[in-house]
């Protein structure tokens, strides 16, 4: 029998009044989802911005869907690197794109948890009754990144803007000095404490002993399995092609365990352990966009939509790792357990796990910290390890190390794919099938949520759906 997670520390799930407020609420389900492939940083898309490739994101799903001209309740969406001309990104978007301009839209932010955070958010106002459907996504551009000016020039531009006569104006610029006119080149450091993301994440890989070769084994796997899937025909109803890209350009479908132990480590280089992290087993900066289109169950059966799963609950998770107390990347092993709890569900109820691959060490520091019984004691307040999660359900279609990791848009490519697994499992089986889905992201933060194919309902598209494999 599979071992239950306990309760979270402080938080009473037997509560008989919590459950039955849980069963009050309406059921939230995925539609289907879209997205553009995703590009390498300088690539494909380097003349692409954010509202081009968001707006082809949700085009696309319109097309597939029949959407032209329909107002859906909300449209939420958001960048991590966004210009200031797009402080109104999504409602933006919404206008260019197919949808009726009637269909209200606002821009969300949770850095590489944009998008997960989006599906939450209108998965939350479908169940509460406030809208009958809504579309959930991201975009990030690394290519068309906001480049800041200095300090010292930005106050000048400031003030001469606000200067009423030609004279005041060229006083405010007479203050700037020549270093004021080198620009701030983009950053993804953490402010805290000025080191990269990769950085981070070098310290948590060493101080768990994560090994060079189960990082790269990890890597292949997510390459040989995106492959596989596209080849399966996984990806032709969840992928729309953009500006002459049909699939993912990161995609290294003939990597092997030797090119990849080929690499020199990037990150980690001055530590005293032996650095183990590459450009091979490091998720490279991308840009793209996704999009998922969320519904109540009557709006789908009015619209003659199909239900491919349904988003049964979400917790977020934040660590101190600014103190070194947990590593910058691991709040989703904290967020993991108190979601199972909460649903009464172990790792071994799960048909299938879907854990974002920054790194492959975020992968394996995770995993390993479910296994430790002194972690899961003493930093998750269990009764001891949570559980293994069988690799053969581990990202099953490849994931962000071969596809890319355009910041806000993995979260919708994620829960998009776990969708389709689950009905495609449902409609195998005959059986419920759930999916949980795990990202990290900047800021020491994590979102996770639990995806249940829907009872009665084994739509799905292709008899391949789960990219040909078990």
């Amino acid at each position: 029998m599979p071992r239950r997670t306990p309760a979270a520390p402080g938080e009473d799930h037997s509560s008989t009044a919590q459950a039955e407020a849980r069963r009050a609420l309406r059921d939230a389900v995925i539609v289907g989802g879209n997205r553009i492939p995703f590009a390498r940083a300088g690539g494909t898309y380097a003349d692409a911005g954010n509202k081009d490739m968001l707006t082809a994101a949700l085009d696309g799903l319109v097309a597939r869907f029949g959407l032209q001209g329909e107002r859906l309740g909300e449209v939420v969406a958001g960048s991590v690197l966004k210009h200031s001309r797009d402080f109104n990104l999504t409602r933006e978007c919404v206008l260019g794109s197919a949808l009726s301009p009637t269909t209200p839209a606002y821009d969300l932010q949770q850095a590489c948890a944009t998008g997960l955070e989006a599906v939450v958010s209108v998965s939350n106002k479908i169940r509460l009754g406030q809208i009958e459907s809504g579309v959930a996504g991201g975009t990030d551009t690394i290519s068309d990144a906001p480049i800041a000016v200095s300090e010292g020039l930005r106050h000048a531009i400031l003030k001469a803007s606000q200067a009423k006569t030609l004279s005041a104006r060229l006083k405010a610029f007479a203050a700037v000095r020549p270093g004021d006119l080198a620009p701030a080149a983009p950053r993804t450091d953490e402010p805290r404490t000025g080191l990269s993301m990769g950085e981070h994440q070098a310290l948590t890989t060493a101080r768990w002993g994560i090994s060079r070769e189960d990082q790269d084994a990890v890597a292949l796997a997510s390459h040989q399995n995106l492959a596989a899937a596209y080849e399966a025909g996984f990806f032709d109803d969840l992928v729309t092609p953009f500006r002459g890209l049909a699939r993912d350009q990161n995609l290294r479908a003939d990597t092997s365990a030797e090119k990849l132990g080929s690499l020199k480590p990037a990150f980690g280089t001055s530590l005293p352990t032996p650095a183990t992290m590459t450009a091979g087993n490091s998720t490279p900066l991308t840009d793209g966009a996704s999009v998922v289109l969320l519904a109540s169950r009557d709006w789908a059966d009015e619209h003659d939509l199909p239900v491919l799963a349904r988003v049964v609950d979400a917790e977020t998770a934040a660590v101190d790792y600014v103190h070194g107390h947990d590593g910058l990347l691991m709040a989703p092993a904290h967020a993991v357990p108190r979601l199972l709890a909460r649903a009464g569900l172990s790792l071994d109820d799960l048909d299938f796990v879907e854990i974002h691959e920054a790194f492959a060490s975020t992968v394996l520091t995770t995993l390993a910290a479910w296994e430790d019984d002194e972690y899961c004691r003493t930093e998750l307040g269990l009764d001891g390890a949570l559980g293994s999660v069988d690799r053969s359900r581990l990202n099953v279609v490849g994931s962000s190390l071969a596809a890319g990791h355009p910041f806000a848009a993995t979260g919708g490519r994620i829960v998009a794919t776990a969708a389709k697994l689950v009905a495609a499992r449902a409609a195998e089986t005959g059986q419920v099938s759930r999916a949980l889905v795990s990202v990290c992201a900047a800021g020491g933060l994590g979102v996770a949520a639990l995806i249940e194919s829907v009872p009665g309902d084994t739509t799905t598209t292709d008899a391949t759906a789960d990219g040909g494999r078990r």
